[in-house]
């Protein structure tokens, strides 16, 4: 029999993987797609920026059935569980968002709403500026970009360390006992899957020279780079500890 990829099961996978270092991933979602509804309507049309397995393309379409996204990424791991998990209601473009020719792969423009969550962190600090520039004239007059992220209170700065250190206990606390799997041994399971074992190995040539950043500045900082790109109105969409989502208005 083929090899059989359970793109449900690895959807699930993902999501226990992820909610380790978000425990409040799912209010995030439901905050940013509030906002997509009420600048949007039912049936929004819905760029999911470093969309990686899909998650907000899943949950944005499970909430708008009438709604389309256009899902980019450029990890080929991430992509080939997107494409068995999503339908013809989204179009999936692998293209890199450290380059500034990536809006050239996209099928259209006129978005009502582009959505981000803990991703761009993996962006220098130019290229995130330069990036928000980019979408700001992805996006109809009145739609929204949404960045959900690790987005420090700059005036918290003792509070915001406590709470890191609190997490990272917990988390590594849930590691060593088996209640969540770790980022590294998440990747360890993928390198070792019949489909997915291929696609990792391309995947290693395609960060092999590229650090992870992990640049994570205030959200005054995301604020501030928001109106500079041109932004009508910005501010914060939601908040959880050290995480919050900016929005800015185009």
């Amino acid at each position: 029999m083929s090899p059989y990829l359970d793109a449900s099961a690895w959807q699930e996978s993902w999501d226990r993987q992820q909610e380790a270092f978000l425990p409040d991933r799912e209010e995030r979602f439901t905050a940013m797609l509030d906002i997509v509804e009420a600048v949007a309507g039912p049936a929004p049309r819905v760029l999911d920026l470093a969309g990686g397995t899909g998650s907000i393309s899943l949950r944005t379409l499970r909430r708008f059935p009438r709604g389309t996204t256009t899902l980019v990424d450029v990890d080929p791991v991430l992509l080939t569980i997107a494409r068995a998990s999503l339908d013809d209601r989204t179009a999936i473009v692998t293209t890199d968002l450290r380059s500034p020719s990536w809006t050239a792969d996209l099928p259209h423009d006129g978005y009502d709403a582009v959505l981000s969550a803990t991703a761009l962190h993996w962006l220098d600090q130019d290229r995130l500026a330069a990036l928000y520039g980019e979408v700001a004239h992805l996006i109809r007059p009145g739609g929204v970009l949404i960045n959900a992220d690790h987005m420090p209170d700059e005036g918290l700065p003792v509070l915001s360390s406590t709470l890191r250190d609190r997490a990272r206990g917990r988390r590594n606390a849930r590691y060593a006992a088996g209640a969540a799997m770790s980022w590294p041994g998440w990747w360890e399971l993928v390198s070792r899957d019949e489909i997915l074992a291929a696609p990792y190995t391309e995947r290693k040539k395609i960060f092999s020279s590229s650090e992870h950043n992990d640049w994570t500045p205030p959200a005054t900082w995301h604020e501030a780079a928001l109106r500079k790109a041109g932004f009508q109105e910005v501010g914060l969409a939601w908040r959880g500890g050290t995480d919050a989502a900016v929005v800015g208005v185009r």
